[in-house]
């Protein structure tokens, strides 16, 4: 959740600092779909030469947030159909686990973790402010990352962040999707605290289903 905070970032190596400011650009819609990534103004602009603006841009299309077309070099990458279907479903197979795991290994101290989580994404709820929800949001799902003490289901749900986030940022922009998700997390607390799998998994299947659904439909209204 740390990474989606611009903070300050003078101890990084540069390469790195580029890496992360473009990256944060990009994931808050200031760096738009299909928007030219050119190295001499990008460095310019960051106060930096051409090289490591070069090795951000690479990092990024690793992630996908970039693509390089030809005789265009590289873009901002636009949100396909295929893959928000992609990342979801292997999203929505890996959160099943993370619920069924964290149903099991759960301790006091995590519940009220995650209790202090649900609150504070209501309130940011309240506040309006969409990019905080949105890291509220993360910081809901990958403190029940944590919870499962699984380090390898961490690390490549982790993986994903870049292309979540992005979604999330979409899937917010409605009021009535963040009540909804309000309801969602509400749902998962309490199936997590009566360690009821059957029930978490139902809940965050259908909550990522839902998402899924909604953001098709803004892909095809785009159109």
């Amino acid at each position: 959740m740390r990474d989606f905070d611009m903070g300050n970032r003078e101890f990084l190596p540069l390469r790195d600092s580029v890496f992360q400011t473009l990256r944060d650009e990009i994931l808050r819609g200031e760096l738009k779909p299909g928007q030219r990534l050119m190295e001499i103004p990008l460095a310019d602009r960051l106060g930096v030469s051409r090289t490591p603006v070069r090795e951000a841009v690479r990092k990024l299309e690793q992630e996908g947030l970039v693509q390089m077309i030809p005789r265009r070099g590289a873009v901002v990458a636009n949100i396909t159909e295929e893959d928000l279907c992609d990342v979801l479903e292997v999203r929505k197979v890996l959160e099943c686990l993370a619920m069924e795991l964290v149903c099991r290994r759960r301790t006091e101290e995590d519940l009220t973790a995650l209790k202090q989580a649900l609150d504070d994404f209501r309130r940011e709820i309240r506040s309006g402010e969409q990019s905080r929800i949105a890291v509220c949001d993360v910081v809901f799902h990958e403190l029940i990352y944590e919870m499962t003490g699984n380090q390898r289901l961490i690390q490549i749900l982790n993986s994903m962040r870049g292309p979540m986030y992005r979604y999330r940022m979409e899937y917010l922009k409605e009021e009535e999707k963040r009540t909804m998700l309000a309801e969602e997390h509400l749902d998962m607390v309490s199936a997590i605290e009566n360690r009821d799998i059957r029930a978490a998994k139902k809940i965050i299947t259908q909550h990522i289903s839902n998402q899924q659904a909604s953001l098709l439909e803004s892909l095809k209204n785009r159109d």
